[in-house]
């Protein structure tokens, strides 16, 4: 339906980039609401079609959460391929996002696209800091899963460092690892709470100090426990760094609405968005958009959600435009910085599902 995937990831300038992504959004928004019946009644009930025009901020929104408690999808349900789920603890609801072939292979090829802007084209020997039986269902997985299942296509010899049994650190597998591919780039992928907990805190606890130098991080997710226990990205990072020699450490932002339009973390500290998704900060308590460095909502654009109406969310995070095509690592688009949950919302993350030992969350 869309010709996303010939635009440069990180290429556009802002003026060519919000003429593409507005008429390819409010295209988007036509194709769900003939196809969504509770799309259409929201957006009926809003009278949001009649407001429909260029600019980014006329894409109507939906809250992230409604997914949480609504089927919405705009396909039979006969041609669902994958449903993902969001995380959340036993007692939350969680979000159910239906993919159809197509969708699912574009989530896949976006962040194909992206990450190799931060990690190059070659598949490099991969830790997950995680358990395999994570992954075990291919058709109804988490948000989790899907991320690592993601991820994993830019590695190969994949190894898990962590035990299914407990969640324990296999220093065995670890250490095996890194003898077998020394001297060689080596690519990690991990939930950040589960970096934090099950890989440097284990090390930490053991005085063990692996050479992790020739290894990058791509870590997201479970921020929220993290900074209940005062750490944040700065200290992530620099904790890290002195016990193990990491240098190359790259967050990303993301959620299971939205899988595949990822904001990676870029080397000077802040978020990027590329050319095929976008974000605007709107006032919590007006929706109006607010202007660069201003903190408020945080509404997620993509082109990617063809099979359910998942285009254009408001989320529960507050974040604060930065600048747009300004950053000093070259890359064109809008940098941003999240700053948590709104107060009383819902605590979520992908890194969520699995409960933080005693005193840690």
């Amino acid at each position: 339906m869309i010709d996303w995937d010939s635009w440069p990831t990180y290429g556009l300038r802002s003026a060519e980039k919000a003429a593409k992504l507005s008429s390819t959004l409010a295209a988007l928004t036509r194709h769900h609401y003939e196809r969504c019946a509770p799309y259409r009644a929201i957006l009926d009930a809003r009278n949001s079609m009649a407001s429909l025009g260029e600019g980014l901020e006329t894409i109507p929104f939906l809250p992230v959460g409604l997914f949480k408690f609504e089927e919405l999808l705009s396909i039979p349900k006969d041609q669902v391929a994958k449903v993902v789920t969001s995380s959340g603890t036993t007692s939350q609801q969680v979000s159910r996002v239906f993919l159809d072939r197509d969708t699912a292979g574009s989530q896949v090829r976006a962040l194909v696209m992206i990450l190799q802007e931060f990690i190059g084209k070659d598949r490099c020997p991969m830790m997950i800091v995680d358990h395999p039986s994570v992954i075990r269902d291919k058709t109804s997985f988490s948000a989790r899963a899907a991320g690592i299942l993601g991820i994993s296509n830019f590695g190969r010899f994949h190894k898990y460092i962590l035990r299914d049994a407990d969640m324990s650190l296999d220093l065995d597998a670890l250490s095996d690892f890194l003898e077998a591919h020394k001297g060689r780039p080596k690519l990690m992928f991990g939930f950040t709470f589960m970096v934090w907990r099950y890989l440097y805190q284990e090390l930490h606890r053991l005085g063990h100090h692996p050479d992790l130098s020739e290894v990058t991080l791509i870590h997201s997710g479970g921020w929220k426990k993290l900074q209940d226990i005062a750490v944040g990205n700065r200290e992530f990072k620099t904790a890290l760094s002195e016990l193990t020699g990491m240098r190359r450490i790259h967050n990303f932002y993301g959620m299971a609405e939205q899988v595949g339009s990822v904001f990676v973390e870029c080397e000077q500290g802040v978020l990027h968005t590329p050319a095929y998704a976008d974000v605007l900060v709107r006032d919590p308590s007006t929706w109006q958009p607010l202007p660069n460095g201003e903190r408020g909502l945080i509404q997620v654009l993509s082109v990617l959600p063809e099979s359910y109406p998942g285009h254009s969310l408001l989320t529960e995070d507050l974040g604060e435009i930065l600048g747009e095509d300004d950053c000093a690592c070259g890359r064109l688009g809008k940098t941003f910085a999240v700053f948590g949950r709104l107060a009383r919302s819902e605590v979520r993350g992908c890194s969520d599902t699995h409960a933080p030992a005693a005193g840690l969350g």
